[in-house]
C-alpha cells in the first residue's frame, strides 16, 4: 500500500508539473492578432459579451466603429458613432457603451480645438445609436469608469484648454449629472481603472510635468487617497484590469513613459517629431500596494485602446509619435497573457444545502460557478464524486448530518472547490405512532369510564 501510495504520489507531481509549466509558456508575452481595418490613434476601446468595439480616433476625426472577436480574430464594421471625435471618455455599463466627451474638430480661427460634453449610447445588440444628456463640463483625454451602476468622469482638459480637476457622475438610470470631490492632482491623458470598486487614476500631465501618481478615489466615501507612486510617469498610454478569474488581479498601464525616445530637430533647434521608443508595461498590485514589470509592448506607441477579456489584454491603435504633423498612425492588434494566466482555479458557490436542519431527506442541490467548466461534481459524506451537469436534488438522504462539497474544474484543468456544508436531516415525525397511541388512549379512557360507571352501579 506505502509503495502504491508514493508511485501515486510521484505521478500527481509529474502532472502538476506539466501542466504548471505549460501555463507558464504563454506567461509575460505578446502576440500579434488581425490588424484593425482602420488605422487610427486616440481611440476609445469597450468590451461587450467578449467582443471588442475600437471607436472613433484621430485623422480626420473618426466615427468609424469597427468590431473584434477574439474568438475567430476578425474584425466587422458597426454603424459609426453619431459625432465623430476623439480622446473620449468610453465605458460599459448593462451590455450599452457610453461615449462621452472629447475632441470634435479643430478651429482654425482660433487655432484651439472644439471640446465636446456630448454623451452617446451604443447598443451592440441593436447596433443602434441614441443621445442622452451631456456632460456638464466639456472636456478631452479622460476616463469613464463604471462603479454601482454609475460612471465617473475625472479631470482631463477642459474647453479653455486648462488642466481640468472636476469630478462629474452620470447616471444612466435617470440620465442625471452629479458633482463629487474632486481630484486632488489635476491631470489629463491618464490611465485608469476600476479594482474593487475603487477607481484608479494613474499617471497623465498636470500642465507642467508628467506625474508619477497612483490617486484612488473611493466613490462610498467619496474620498482620495494615494497608492505606490508608478515608477516610469507615463501620459497617453492604455491601461486595463484584470479579475483573477483567469490571470491574479493587477491593474496592467501599457505605453511610451518618458523620456519617449528619439527627437529630431531643424536648423534653428526646433522640435520637428518626437519618435517613440520607450514603452513599459507596469504592473500593479492593489492588495500590497506594489508595483513590478512585465513584458514591454512590441511595437513602441502611444494613444491607442486597451481592451480586457477573459483577462487577456489587446493594445489596438496608436501612433509612433508624439508630433502629430509627423506622426504615423497603426492599426496593429497585439494581444498580451499576464503572468499566471491559467492558473486560477474555479470558484464554486453553493447556494443550497445550507448549514441548517431539513425536515425532507430531498434536497435541492444549487450552486453557481464562475467560469465555464468542462466537468463538475459533488462528494457527499466523502464519497466517490457524482458528476452533475448543474443544479439538481439529492434524494433519499438518511436521518442524521451529512456533508458535501462541489467541484469544478475549467477548460485549462484548474480545479475549485466550494466549502464543505454541513447539514442534518431530522428523524421523521411519528406519524403513525402517534395515531396508535391516541386511539389506544381514546379506547383505554372509554374502557376506564365504563368500569367506573358499572363498579358505581
Amino acid at each position: 500500500m506505502l509503495l502504491v501510495l508514493l508511485s501515486l504520489t510521484a505521478s500527481c507531481t509529474v502532472f502538476a508539473n506539466a501542466v504548471s509549466y505549460s501555463a507558464r509558456s504563454r506567461w509575460d508575452s505578446w502576440g500579434s492578432k488581425a490588424s484593425m481595418p482602420t488605422e487610427r490613434v486616440t481611440v476609445g476601446a469597450a468590451v461587450v459579451k467578449g467582443k471588442i468595439y475600437v471607436m472613433g480616433g484621430n485623422g480626420d476625426y473618426h466615427d468609424t466603429n469597427e468590431m473584434y472577436d477574439p474568438t475567430t480574430d476578425t474584425w466587422a464594421t458597426k454603424t459609426p458613432m453619431l459625432t465623430s471625435r476623439k480622446s473620449f471618455g468610453i465605458a460599459v455599463y448593462q451590455d450599452r457603451i457610453y461615449v462621452m466627451g472629447g475632441v470634435t474638430g479643430y478651429n482654425e480661427s482660433t487655432h484651439s480645438y472644439i471640446i465636446s460634453g456630448v454623451n452617446e449610447i451604443y447598443d451592440p445588440a441593436t447596433d443602434t445609436w441614441e443621445t442622452r444628456a451631456s456632460m456638464p463640463t466639456h472636456r478631452y483625454g479622460i476616463g469613464a469608469n463604471v462603479v454601482e451602476g454609475k460612471i465617473y468622469v475625472i479631470g482631463g482638459k477642459n474647453a479653455s484648454g486648462w488642466i481640468d480637476g472636476v469630478n462629474e457622475v452620470y447616471d444612466p438610470a435617470t440620465d442625471r449629472w452629479t458633482t463629487k470631490t474632486p481630484i486632488p492632482t489635476r491631470v489629463s491623458f491618464y490611465a485608469s481603472a476600476v479594482f474593487d470598486n475603487k477607481i484608479y487614476v494613474i499617471g497623465g500631465y498636470n500642465g507642467s510635468v508628467y506625474v508619477d501618481l497612483t490617486q484612488i478615489y473611493d466613490p462610498e466615501t467619496d474620498t482620495w487617497s494615494n497608492g505606490a507612486p508608478i515608477p516610469f510617469p507615463a501620459v497617453g498610454v492604455g491601461a486595463g484590469a484584470t479579475t483573477g478569474v483567469w490571470a491574479p488581479k493587477r491593474i496592467y498601464v501599457i505605453g511610451a513613459t518618458q523620456p519617449y525616445g528619439i527627437s529630431s530637430t531643424d536648423w534653428e533647434g526646433n522640435v520637428l517629431e518626437v519618435l517613440i521608443n520607450n514603452v513599459q508595461n507596469q504592473i500593479y498590485d492593489p492588495e500590497r500596494d506594489e508595483w513590478s514589470t512585465g513584458a514591454a509592448l512590441p511595437i513602441a506607441r502611444i494613444l491607442f485602446g486597451v481592451a480586457v477579456v477573459n483577462d487577456i489584454l489587446y493594445a489596438i491603435g496608436g501612433t509612433n509619435s508624439m508630433m502629430f504633423s509627423s506622426y504615423i498612425t497603426f492599426g496593429d492588434n497585439q494581444q498580451y497573457t499576464p503572468y499566471g494566466y491559467g492558473t486560477i482555479p474555479p470558484v464554486v458557490s453553493v447556494v443550497s444545502p445550507e448549514n441548517k436542519n431539513y425536515t425532507s431527506g430531498n434536497v435541492s442541490l444549487a450552486f453557481a460557478v464562475n467560469k465555464p467548466a468542462l466537468w463538475m461534481g459533488y462528494s457527499l459524506d466523502g464519497q466517490d464524486n457524482v458528476t452533475v451537469t448543474g443544479n439538481t436534488t439529492l434524494s433519499g438522504l438518511s436521518s442524521g448530518l451529512h456533508s458535501i462539497t462541489v467541484y469544478a474544474k475549467d477548460e485549462l484543468e484548474n480545479i475549485g472547490a466550494s466549502e464543505t456544508i454541513t447539514f442534518n436531516i431530522e428523524e421523521p415525525f411519528p406519524t403513525m405512532l402517534v395515531a396508535v397511541t391516541a386511539v389506544a388512549v381514546a379506547v383505554g379512557s372509554v374502557g376506564v369510564l365504563i368500569y367506573f360507571r358499572k363498579r358505581r352501579h
